[in-house]
């Protein structure tokens, strides 16, 4: 049986000493975390190997559409056609040992950090970081490689390996979903205990603090139906600050990590890999109003016919939360509780900062006089706006019927039928061969 974390170097230490640039971090050795700045710079280690994968995910639904003549085509064509089975070998992986490290490192840190270093408000802080980082790693290994969430059967259906303590030897299997939920849980009520600080300075925000441990809430409650506590999480989230960016009077995207709408800035949503070898699809830019809805031109440039994305594909644009989602998120949870006057007002208070004044006019009287499914439909619809290429969709599409999708490549038709398995993605190869416990 070969190692869950086969090759992974614990004692890798990054520095964070410099924020002249948006994570600006350096190796510098190797050596046994003792200090408290060691410490820290072995979690800037953790957050550094967090995978990027929302871009390969994007291309799985219905917001992008291939260029077949790039030269990056060959990295991707097959996560497009959902060709999991047989994949040619240069198709990009989804990530699952890089989760881990992530994971191995967090670990370390909260195992030795109170030990090694002494007890103090900054290591109770390196702490806490470190029990939310573990949880976000298992929300996310949990959300590409398992089913959907389903409260009747997540009690036995397969979820993902649980890791909370190094032992490099250990057997990994995947837990069912709702153990795995439950650790996720539990390392949020420890980093509850110890996280202190609510917002780190510009620069630093790629770091969990007490505004992003709501927001994570939010999105977990959100993906479980729980939605009594997705409106209190998001909530909470915006009472530390609900700012959104206006775009009649601001030119920052509102995932520019300067952004005030910024919880945490730690994902890149569309690396370069991916961006060379698609478009926006005219599907997805058919969703905004032309001429009204600002995010056409701020989120997306035009070239000839074709569209790309201005939003993502450099760390300046790096998000991972942010406020306009809880925005959405309580929006969404209002209407699911049946507080329907608090989902419009949500929903309007976003809408009034992306469209004209005109724009606005017309969006509030369409809302006024939408109820029931109309209304969710559009709080969905205006996640679709806002979110796209964050990572968001393909989650969506998951939690709300997962629908056919049909792409177009090489003069070919690929359909991703409706419940269609492959909206549960398969360990990757390379970790199955690690760890046959994935097969």
């Amino acid at each position: 049986m070969k190692k869950l974390l086969s090759g992974a170097l614990l004692l890798v230490l990054i520095s964070a000493s410099s924020c002249k640039k948006y994570l600006d971090i350096t190796p510098v050795g190797r050596v046994m975390p003792e200090t408290t700045e060691d410490f820290r710079a072995l979690l800037t280690s953790a957050y550094s190997l967090f995978p990027e994968f929302k871009g390969q995910l994007a291309l799985r639904t219905d917001e992008l559409i291939m260029n077949e003549y790039s030269e990056d085509a060959v990295y991707s064509r097959d996560i497009f056609t959902w060709k999991d089975g047989s994949a040619d070998p240069a198709t990009t992986e989804f990530p699952y040992q890089s989760f881990y490290q992530s994971v191995f490192y967090a670990t370390e840190i909260i195992t030795s950090a109170e030990e090694k270093a002494g007890k103090s408000a900054e290591v109770d802080q390196i702490r806490g970081e470190a029990y939310l980082l573990r949880a976000y790693c298992h929300f996310e290994l949990l959300n590409l490689y398992a089913k959907p969430y389903n409260k009747e059967t997540a009690s036995t259906d397969r979820g993902v390996p649980v890791s909370t303590e190094i032992d490099l030897e250990k057997k990994f299997a995947p837990a069912p979903t709702e153990s795995v939920y439950s650790q996720i849980f539990s390392d949020i009520e420890k980093a509850e205990e110890l996280i202190n600080i609510t917002t780190f300075e510009t620069g630093k925000n790629y770091r969990f603090t007490r505004r992003a441990m709501e927001a994570f809430k939010a999105r977990i409650y959100e993906y479980r139906g729980e939605w009594e506590k997705a409106l209190s999480s998001a909530e909470k989230a915006l009472a530390f600050n609900n700012q959104l960016e206006d775009l009649n009077n601001s030119n920052l995207v509102p995932t520019n990590f300067l952004s005030a709408e910024s919880i945490v800035a730690l994902e890149s949503t569309l690396p370069s890999l991916v961006s060379r070898a698609v478009y926006v699809s005219p599907d997805l830019i058919s969703k905004y109003q032309a001429g009204s809805d600002l995010r056409l031109t701020k989120f997306y440039s035009k070239s000839g016919s074709r569209y790309n994305s201005l939003k993502t594909g450099s760390d300046q644009f790096k998000v991972t939360f942010r406020n306009a989602e809880m925005y959405l998120i309580k929006a969404e949870a209002a209407f699911q509780t049946g507080n329907t006057a608090l989902a419009r007002e949500t929903l309007l208070a976003l809408k009034a900062k992306r469209f004209t004044p005109q724009g606005y006019i017309t969006e509030s009287a369409k809302v006024a006089q939408l109820s029931g499914p109309a209304l969710l439909s559009e709080i969905l619809a205006e996640r679709t706006r806002e979110l796209a290429l964050e990572g968001h969709r393909w989650y969506d599409l998951r939690r709300y019927g997962q629908p056919s999708i049909t792409h177009q490549f090489n003069g070919e038709t690929f359909v991703l039928q409706q419940n269609d398995p492959r909206y549960t993605l398969r360990f990757p190869a390379s970790a199955i061969q690690n760890n046959p416990n994935l097969q």
